[in-house]
């Protein structure tokens, strides 16, 4: 076995999903009742998977973090191989994270971006989205994102998104303060300078003067209403509705089962784009 596939059965039992691990599960060792699964399917486009996730419970000192992230790269798969590497790291080594952490995750996302931006020479000149739900003992979440990749909670049946779509027509005036401008083709979705169809993301160094990488960070209680936290790429989002993905799953007990079934119906519905899904459940 070479070295390349040892790490890569490293990476797959650690919970690092990528192009070729496209499934997996685990659970909570604290909290028996909290379950996770992700899977990942690769789009119709002709290059390689560009969807990374991490999936995976860890234990800090006496305390356990549930760590979930969807990176959508594009422009190809070196900027969200590193976010998966790298991103968590940073966030946990921020020393107040776990007095501040919607602070500790803004410095995290900025330092990560810079560099992305230090090392475009060998990540290349593509970007990624990011979406990371940080579970705190099993009762506090604190989510962010830059991008289209989207978290979704559910309690008591009612969907609620708990990211933000950066999409370029929403930061319009942001993007033309800098000096760009978004634009609005026929038959095409707007895009920041005519190319990238979202409004913040990592790398993307030739952008960077007017897009952002600056994250949406909210925190969500966790309470016996809690059910399920979907995350997931915009392979998903552009043909299911935040409710209709909750729907879906919500007879689904477990959470590997519940991500591959998202996927499935994702391309059912004839989805193009990578498709990344990771499903935590709470009950």
């Amino acid at each position: 076995m070479t070295g390349r596939e040892i790490l890569h059965k490293m990476k797959v039992k650690a919970g690092f999903g990528s192009s070729s691990a496209e499934t997996g599960k685990g659970k909570s060792k604290m909290w028996k009742h909290i379950t996770h699964g992700y899977h990942l399917v690769k789009g119709k486009s002709n290059h390689p998977m560009e969807d990374y996730v991490v999936s995976q419970f860890k234990k800090v000192g006496d305390q356990e973090l549930g760590l979930f992230a969807i990176f959508d790269g594009h422009l190809g798969h070196d900027v969200p191989d590193y976010l998966q590497a790298h991103l968590f790291d940073n966030i946990l080594k921020e020393p107040d994270f776990w007095s501040d952490s919607e602070s500790a995750i803004r410095k995290a996302y900025e330092l990560t971006d810079s560099k992305i931006l230090e090392k475009s020479m060998e990540l290349g000149r593509g970007g990624s989205t990011a979406v990371t739900a940080i579970l705190k003992n099993g009762d506090k979440l604190v989510v962010a994102n830059v991008g289209d990749s989207r978290a979704v909670i559910s309690k008591n049946g009612v969907a609620k998104q708990l990211s933000v779509d950066h999409e370029p027509d929403k930061e319009r005036q942001k993007i033309e303060d800098k000096g760009g401008f978004v634009s609005n083709l026929p038959g095409d979705v707007p895009r920041v300078d005519g190319q990238l169809a979202v409004a913040r993301a990592f790398g993307d160094k030739s952008l960077k003067k007017h897009l952002s990488s600056e994250p949406y960070v909210v925190e969500e209680d966790i309470n016996p209403d809690t059910e399920v936290l979907i995350l997931a790429s915009d392979g998903l989002w552009k043909v299911m509705d935040n409710q209709e993905a909750v729907n879906s799953i919500k007879d689904i007990k477990d959470a590997q089962a519940a991500a591959k079934h998202l996927t499935e119906e994702a391309l059912a519905r004839k989805s193009k784009d990578d498709i990344s899904c990771i499903v935590v459940k709470f009950q």
